[in-house]
C-alpha cells in the first residue's frame, strides 16, 4: 500500500485532497466516534442557490476584455496571449536551485469577475505554452465583502518543462483573514461569515532578456465556491448506463521509481490518472520526452506525467492546477479544475464521452472493494453500470490489469460530495467537495460543448 501524505495539513483545513494513499489500510472509526449523518439527510445538492462559478478567459475577446502590459493577443483555434514588448525586466533567485537569473516580462490582468455567489475558496487553472527560455507566473487577488482587496498572492510558477525554473506553488501566503494553500486561496474563518465577493487574475509572462521565443496562455480562470458543511449528501437519480474505454495506469508498479518526484510511484495516483485521461483523448509523450526514463521501466509515459506534474515546494504531484495545465501541453488538449454538484453531472459528462478525474478521501471500508483508507486520492470516473454503480479506474491497484473497479453508488457520490468526514480517531476533518479535474480536447463534440456547459464549464 502506499502512505498518508506527509502535506496533508496544509490542504485539509481547505478541505482538498493531496492525492496519495496511506501507507496502511486506515482503520474504521473507533468505538464512541460520532456516526456519520444520514447521507439522504442533507438537502438537494442543487438545492437553493449556485454555489459554484468557474470563470475562465479563452477568446480573443475575453484577451482584449482585460489590461495588457507588453503582451498582445493572437489568433487561431486557441487564441491566446504571448509576450510583444517587455515592460522591464527582473532578476529572480529559485529558490529550489538557487541560481539567480534575469527575465524580460509582460502582464496581463483580468477584468474583475463577480461570481454568482460570494466564495470561501478560490481553485484558479491555466492552459499555456512555454517553450524553453521562458515561464510564466499566476497571481489572484480577491475582494472582500467588507470591500476591502486580499493582496495580490502567487497561485504558481509556472512552465511545462524544468530546465529553466522549477514548477512550484509558494508557502507562506496570507494577510490574516485568507491563506494560500498549495493550489487552493481560502476564507481561513468562513463562520465569520467573512466572503470573497469578487476577484482578478493576474499573468506576468517571462523569457530570457533578448530572446523572440515566447509564452502563450490559452485559458486562465478560477472556480469559487461556498459549500456547506455536510457529512453526506443526497442521492442522485440514476440515468447513464455506459463506459468508456480509458487506459488503465497503475501508480503501484512505479513503487521506488524516481523517489526525488514525491516518494516515487506509491504517490502517483494524480499524474497516473491524468495520463490515462490524457491518452483517452489520443495523445502521448513523444519518445524524445521519455528518453530521460530508464530503459525497461513499464509505462514510462507515467514517470514523465509525475515528473511534469511536480510542485517543487508542495513536494508532490497533487497540485491540482499543474495537472490541469500538463493536460493542455498536449497539442489540442484543455483542462480546468472545477467542483461537480451531485453524480448526475458525472453522469453527463460521461454520457458526452467525456470521463473525470475525482480526488475523494475516506476511511477504509466507507467504499468497498477499494480496500485501502487514503487522506486524499485521485481516480477516474469512466462509467456507469446498470445499476448506477459507479465505474473508475483507480490507479492504486498492484497492476494496470487491476486498476478498473466498481463502486457502490452511494458510497462513492458521499466520499467525494461530502465537505466533513471523520478520521480514524473520530476527529471532524474536511473532505474534497466534489473536486474535479475535467480535460476535453478543443474540437470537442457539440453534444460534449453542452455536457461542459451544463456542469458550469466553457
Amino acid at each position: 500500500m502506499s502512505r498518508t501524505p506527509r502535506s496533508a495539513s496544509r490542504r485539509t483545513v481547505l478541505g482538498a485532497a493531496l492525492g496519495a494513499v496511506g501507507t496502511a489500510a486506515l482503520p474504521g472509526a473507533p468505538a464512541g466516534a460520532a456516526p456519520l449523518k444520514d447521507p439522504s439527510a442533507g438537502a438537494p445538492a442543487d438545492a437553493g442557490a449556485p454555489t459554484v462559478d468557474n470563470r475562465f478567459w479563452t477568446s480573443a475577446a475575453d484577451w482584449c476584455s482585460g489590461t495588457a502590459v507588453g503582451v498582445r493577443a493572437v489568433a487561431g483555434l486557441r487564441p491566446g496571449l504571448v509576450l510583444d514588448t517587455p515592460a522591464g525586466c527582473v532578476d529572480r533567485a529559485d529558490p529550489h536551485t538557487g541560481r539567480t537569473a534575469s527575465w524580460e516580462y509582460a502582464t496581463w490582468t483580468s477584468p474583475r469577475h463577480v461570481p454568482v455567489a460570494p466564495a470561501t475558496e478560490l481553485i484558479p487553472s491555466w492552459n499555456a505554452h512555454t517553450p524553453p527560455g521562458t515561464w510564466i507566473a499566476v497571481e489572484l487577488s480577491g475582494r472582500y465583502s467588507d470591500g476591502t482587496d486580499t493582496p495580490w498572492y502567487v497561485m504558481g510558477h509556472w512552465a511545462s518543462g524544468d530546465g529553466d525554473i522549477r514548477r512550484t506553488s509558494v508557502d507562506g501566503q496570507s494577510d490574516g483573514r485568507s491563506s494560500v494553500w498549495t493550489d487552493t486561496l481560502g476564507v481561513r474563518d468562513p463562520a465569520s461569515g467573512l466572503r470573497m465577493t469578487s476577484y482578478r487574475l493576474r499573468l506576468t509572462l517571462h523569457r530570457t532578456p533578448g530572446a523572440t521565443r515566447t509564452p502563450t496562455v490559452w485559458r486562465v480562470g478560477a472556480m469559487s465556491s461556498d459549500l456547506p458543511d455536510r457529512f453526506g449528501v443526497p442521492a442522485a437519480p440514476h440515468r447513464v448506463t455506459r463506459e468508456l474505454e480509458v487506459p488503465r495506469y497503475s501508480q503501484n508498479i512505479h513503487i521506488g521509481r524516481y523517489p526525488e518526484y514525491d516518494d516515487g510511484g506509491e504517490a502517483w495516483c494524480s499524474p497516473a490518472s491524468s495520463q490515462m485521461i490524457v491518452e483517452y483523448w489520443g495523445r502521448r509523450p513523444t519518445p524524445a520526452q521519455l528518453a530521460w526514463v530508464r530503459p525497461g521501466y513499464t509505462d514510462p509515459q507515467v514517470c514523465h506525467a509525475a515528473r511534469s506534474t511536480y510542485d517543487h515546494q508542495y513536494k508532490g504531484c497533487g497540485n491540482w492546477p499543474f495537472n490541469a495545465a500538463y493536460a493542455a501541453t498536449y497539442e489540442g488538449l484543455q483542462g480546468v479544475v472545477t467542483r461537480l454538484r451531485s453524480l448526475a453531472d458525472a453522469e453527463t459528462l460521461v454520457e458526452s464521452g467525456i470521463p473525470l478525474i475525482t480526488s475523494q478521501s475516506f476511511l477504509e471500508g466507507e467504499l468497498t472493494g477499494a480496500g485501502y483508507g487514503t487522506a486524499g486520492h485521485l481516480m477516474t470516473v469512466i462509467g456507469f453500470t446498470s445499476d448506477g454503480d459507479v465505474i473508475a479506474n483507480d490507479p492504486n491497484a498492484p497492476d494496470n490489469a487491476a486498476v478498473r473497479r466498481v463502486y457502490r453508488r452511494r458510497e462513492f457520490e458521499n466520499v467525494w460530495l461530502r465537505t466533513r468526514r471523520h478520521n480514524a480517531t473520530g476527529a471532524v476533518i474536511s473532505g474534497t467537495g466534489g473536486v474535479c479535474y475535467l480535460f476535453w480536447p478543443v474540437d470537442a463534440t457539440s453534444e460534449q460543448r453542452r455536457a461542459l456547459a451544463g456542469v458550469g464549464v466553457r
